[in-house]
């Protein structure tokens, strides 16, 4: 028998990006495929933190996509659902600021994140 209950998570997020989930204006959350959001799936919470504080905001996963790398996710995405506030050249330059090209190497995660029932 396998567990399918549905996990909260907790992963932490800049303020920039916090305050666009806590917006709803950012809809895709981009993570590198590390091997502990490998089973991430559909009906998860998310509990984002601004790392160092208290202040959280929850979100539930809606889907999640595997992509080569950033480039493909943008693409594949569109920028405006990762960053509304920004162009797909600066996301792209923001996300690699923030991953070193070996993370990237891992695989890229889109995340569609959308406000709990």
């Amino acid at each position: 028998m396998t567990d399918t209950t549905a996990r909260v998570r907790e992963l932490n997020l800049y303020r920039q990006y916090f305050d666009l989930v806590a917006a709803g204006t950012k809809t895709i959350e981009v993570r590198v495929k590390y091997p502990h959001l490998a089973d991430l799936a559909v009906g998860d919470t998310i509990r984002f933190r601004i790392k160092g504080t208290d202040e959280t905001c929850e979100v539930k996963v809606v889907r999640v996509t595997e992509y080569t790398d950033f480039e493909s996710l943008l693409d594949g995405e569109g920028p405006s659902s990762v960053n509304p506030t920004a162009t797909r050249d600066k996301q792209l330059a923001n996300i690699r600021a923030i991953y070193s090209p070996e993370k990237e190497a891992l695989g890229a995660l889109a995340i569609q994140i959308g406000p709990l029932a």
